[in-house]
């Protein structure tokens, strides 16, 4: 028999059509729930000398590691708040947050903190969505699929120095950057002396992460259960439908360490820049990484720790902004 035509608007179909697939995967996730409760109706019962002796044995294994982190880690971090909380190395007279008041009006920090926070505004998403994009498309059924992959994942082993001198030749007054836009009646532009710097360092950064956030994003993708997407596909959603619903919701985990993985790479740009440009760049160059390292040649250990515990925090309070966004897509999927 024939299904009966759908009425109403195609915006309303829409939304009908994808509440029934949030409907479908709640109650996947539901009996998913109630199959583990019933094989393991004694979970929180008591450890048994077995789980316990394995357990002894676990930490003995991660202890090393546990050790080689505290001590490297853990510890210096708490010993640069200290110094950021004192006037200087040799009196350590307790001043409070006045260091963070001096670095928070200092220009230079200033500027570093602008310079980066545009770049990874711009640099990240790109990075992740467009990683996204090359991963849905090479999931089809592509002529050449392998030698593309391949394609991608060529800058992971080219050195710096080199990606560097190409980039140099590419982006120099009279180079091929310039000679293409010549062509087009565009006057040419002093790429790493004017407001366009950033547009080099960010095709940069593209260039070589795209192809290892591509391959995260195929894993993930290769691991979304085939049969809720013909299950989506017999309820008459669209594939845009099934990308948004189910695809995206099941790349909540993998979105979330990519986004992570490009926003502390986005932070390391500093290394092409500086052997572009040396230890000034121009203004709309100096990033992070140049404020610490002028800081640090200066000896001015305070206002370089409360810099460091400054972007720290920001750093959590990032990271824990898209812990919990993805928490909230990906509840009802684990």
């Amino acid at each position: 028999m024939k299904r009966p035509a759908e009425k109403g608007s195609p915006i309303k179909r829409i939304r009908e059509a994808g509440n029934r697939i949030n409907r479908f995967l709640r109650r996947n996730a539901d009996g998913q729930e109630s199959a583990a409760r019933e094989e393991n109706p004694d979970h929180n019962a008591k450890h048994t000398p077995k789980e316990k002796r394995e357990r002894r044995v676990s930490w003995m294994f991660l202890s090393p590691s546990v050790i080689g982190v505290s001590v490297f880690f853990v510890l210096p971090f708490f010993v640069v708040i200290y110094y950021s909380l004192i006037d200087n190395p040799v009196q350590h007279h307790f001043v409070g947050f006045s260091n963070y008041i001096k670095v928070a009006g200092n220009s230079a920090f200033l500027q570093a903190a602008g310079n980066t926070l545009k770049f990874s505004l711009v640099a990240v998403p790109l990075a992740v969505g467009l990683s996204l994009l090359l991963a849905v498309v090479m999931e089809q059924k592509l002529p050449w699929k392998s030698r593309f992959r391949s394609f991608f994942l060529s800058p992971m082993m080219v050195p710096t120095a080199s990606v560097i001198m190409i980039w140099q030749i590419l982006f120099h007054f009279n180079g091929l950057a310039n000679v293409f836009l010549g062509h087009f009646g565009a006057g040419k532009i002093d790429w790493l002396k004017s407001a366009y710097a950033q547009v080099p360092i960010i095709l940069l950064f593209l260039w070589k992460n795209l192809g290892y956030n591509m391959i995260l994003f195929m894993a993930g993708l290769a691991n979304i259960p085939r049969d809720q997407l013909e299950v989506a596909r017999l309820e008459s959603a669209t594939e845009f439908q099934i990308f948004w619903l189910i695809k995206v919701r099941y790349l909540s985990s993998t979105i979330l360490f990519v986004t992570i993985m490009s926003l502390i790479n986005s932070f390391k740009v500093f290394r092409e820049i500086y052997l572009m440009t040396g230890d000034y760049p121009y203004g709309t160059l100096y990033m992070m990484q140049h404020f610490m390292n002028n800081t640090f040649k200066s000896l001015d250990y305070q206002k370089l720790s409360a810099a460091a515990v400054m972007l720290a925090v920001f750093m959590v309070i990032v990271i824990g902004a898209l812990f919990l966004t993805e928490d909230r897509f990906g509840r009802d999927l684990e």
